[in-house]
């Protein structure tokens, strides 16, 4: 579903993200999270250039124990900014990578993402080649 394996360059990586503490979930939680397929350039960041001429591998998974994973697309907007798109060809509002453009995708770092006008903070758990 999320690998292309031998087709991707090996900027390729296959993140994935666990919710950081916050109310309601003082220990974080394991349980709730994306798994983000996009390249990183040398320093950790989302790349735009590769992921321009390899739009349709850029994938992500929602995942929480209480509704069905959601499969969609990384989407670089213009302006910079990163957000997750479920409804590739609708009008859906996406979920926004709060700073996406400046984070690092290192195991221990933090990033966030804004949901149905919440922002969550997630802790960068694992970081492999696809």
């Amino acid at each position: 579903m999320l690998s292309e394996r031998g087709s991707l360059p090996n900027s390729f990586k296959k993140i994935r993200l666990e919710l950081a503490r916050e109310k309601g979930y003082p220990a974080g939680s394991s349980k709730h999270g994306y798994i983000i397929v996009a390249p990183l350039d040398e320093d950790h960041r989302l790349d735009p250039e590769t992921w321009k001429s390899h739009r349709d591998a850029c994938r992500i998974v929602h995942f929480r124990p209480t509704d069905d994973d959601e499969v969609g697309h990384l989407v670089h907007r213009p302006g910079g900014t990163w957000a997750l798109r479920y409804d590739i060809r609708g009008d859906d509002d996406d979920e926004t990578g709060y700073h996406f453009q400046d984070e690092r995708f290192e195991i221990g770092e933090y990033v966030s993402i804004r949901d149905s006008d919440e922002t969550h903070t997630y802790r960068v758990v694992s970081v492999e080649r696809v």
